[in-house]
Order: structure tokens, then C-alpha cells, then sequence
């Protein structure tokens, strides 16, 4: 029981930080949700950091690894908000910005793992 709350508390926590990031971020005149990209990427960057550090030394323990990687991380990014606004990119004629928007956030986002990984080793 207590694994389950330490996720919900950290899903909580990175749901409402995403919410912000999207409302503050996302404006409906641009082309691309900034809001969701930069939460994905940054949520990418950290769960690279996180699972990088669990890896390399015992420094988090499995609580840990539940309250920030599955719990805050998993709240924090987003694949159905992701999907719904290439659906609406795609709705809207706006092929270009479908492709970039998908093309960019897979690259980032594996960027970012990656790169998170590398900055604790």
C-alpha cells in the first residue's frame, strides 16, 4: 500500500506541474503545444537522471524510484494529450506541424533519456 501512495503522491505532483507548464506554455495561436513538448522532454531528461542514478550506485531505493520515475515522471508526461494534439494538428490541415511536433518530440525525448543517463554517470 504504501508503494501505491508514494506513485499517487508523485503522479499528483507531476500532474499539477504539467497542467501549469501546458496552461502557461500552450497558447492557442502557435502552431506547436510548447507546453506538452517541454513537459515530455524535461520529464524525458529526468527519469534519464533518475533510473541513471538507481542504476549506478544504490544511492535511491525502490521507494524512491517509485515516488519520482513512475510516480511524478509518469504524471508529468503525457501520451494521450501528446496524441490528441497531433489529432488535432492533423484536424486542422496543419501537416507540417504534425510532422515536426512528432518527429521532434521522439528525438528529445530519446535525447533526453540518453542524455539524462550520461550527465550521472
Amino acid at each position: 500500500m504504501k508503494q501505491v501512495l508514494l506513485v499517487f503522491i508523485g503522479g499528483g505532483f507531476g500532474s499539477a506541474l504539467r497542467f501549469l507548464i501546458g496552461k502557461y506554455l500552450n497558447k492557442p495561436e502557435t502552431f506547436m503545444p510548447y507546453g506538452t513538448f517541454t513537459a515530455n522532454v524535461l520529464g524525458c531528461l529526468l527519469i534519464g537522471i533518475v533510473l541513471g542514478l538507481a542504476g549506478k550506485n544504490t544511492s535511491l531505493s525502490q521507494n524512491h524510484i517509485l515516488l519520482l520515475a513512475s510516480g511524478f515522471c509518469g504524471g508529468f508526461t503525457t501520451f494521450s494529450t501528446f496524441a490528441y494534439e497531433n489529432h488535432v494538428l492533423l484536424k486542422s490541415g496543419d501537416f507540417m506541424g504534425f510532422v515536426v511536433y512528432t518527429i521532434a518530440s521522439f528525438i528529445a525525448g530519446f535525447l533526453a533519456v540518453f542524455f539524462g543517463m550520461f550527465l550521472v554517470k
